[in-house]
C-alpha cells in the first residue's frame, strides 16, 4: 500500500501544476470569450534577443496568451496574486528603475521588448493555427492586492492611455460574484464563488 503512495506522490510532484491565481484569471476569461494558454513560451530569434539587449536569454514566457476569435484579439496578461505581501505598487509601473531588466513588469515598462516579443507572439500563434495573422494584440495586468501606498486611479488612467487592460482586485471580486448566480460548472472559481457568496 505504502509503495503505491509513493508512487502516487512522486508522479503527482513531476505534474506541471498551474498557478491557483493564474487559473482563476483563465476561468473568467473564459467567460470573456477567450481561450486561454498559461506559462505561455515565445521563441525568440537570435537577432530578436539582441534587439532586445538580451542574447542569451531563454523563451520569453508570458503568465496567460489568450485569444478572443470574436474580437480578432490576443491577450497577453500578466498575473500578480501578492495576496500575502504588500501588493502591486502604482509606482514600480509609474516610475521604474533606471536599468528596465530590474523591474518585475518588464513588458509594461520596456516598449523595445514589447514590440518585439508581440510581433514574434503574432507569428507564433499563426503559424500554430491558434490565432489570424492579422490579430491586434493587447497587454494586461492582472492583480490580487494592491499595495495601500500607490495610486490606483493613476495606475488605471496609465493604462487606459495604452490600451492595456487592468484588472484590479475589486475588478476580479465582481467577476466572481457573477459566478454565484449563474448555472454550475466544475471549475474551481465557480465552486469557491457559490460557497462562499451563497452562504453569506
Amino acid at each position: 500500500m505504502r509503495t503505491v503512495r509513493n508512487k502516487v506522490l512522486n508522479l503527482w510532484r513531476l505534474c506541471p501544476l498551474m498557478d491557483a491565481f493564474e487559473q482563476v484569471i483563465c476561468e473568467l476569461l473564459a467567460e470573456e470569450g477567450f481561450w486561454a494558454r498559461t506559462s505561455y513560451k515565445v521563441k525568440l530569434t537570435p537577432e530578436e534577443k539582441r534587439r532586445i539587449g538580451r542574447p542569451s536569454c531563454p523563451r520569453w514566457e508570458i503568465d496567460i496568451v489568450g485569444y478572443s476569435p470574436r474580437h480578432n484579439e490576443i491577450l497577453a496578461m500578466e498575473c500578480k496574486s501578492f495576496l500575502d505581501s504588500g501588493g502591486v505598487s502604482s509606482k514600480d509601473l509609474l516610475s521604474p528603475p533606471a536599468d528596465l531588466r530590474n523591474s518585475r513588469y518588464k513588458l509594461f515598462v520596456d516598449a523595445n521588448l514589447r514590440n518585439v516579443v508581440f510581433k514574434r507572439l503574432v507569428a507564433q500563434l499563426t503559424e500554430e493555427g491558434l490565432t489570424c495573422p492579422s490579430a491586434t494584440t493587447t497587454l494586461g495586468l492582472a492583480c490580487g492586492k494592491m499595495h495601500r501606498s500607490g495610486n490606483t486611479q493613476d495606475l488605471c488612467d496609465h493604462f487606459i492611455q495604452n490600451g492595456w487592460l487592468l484588472w484590479t482586485p475589486d475588478i476580479i471580486a465582481d467577476r466572481l460574484r457573477k459566478f454565484s448566480t449563474t448555472s454550475y460548472e466544475n471549475q474551481i472559481s465557480y465552486v469557491v464563488a457559490k460557497m462562499l457568496l451563497r452562504n453569506g
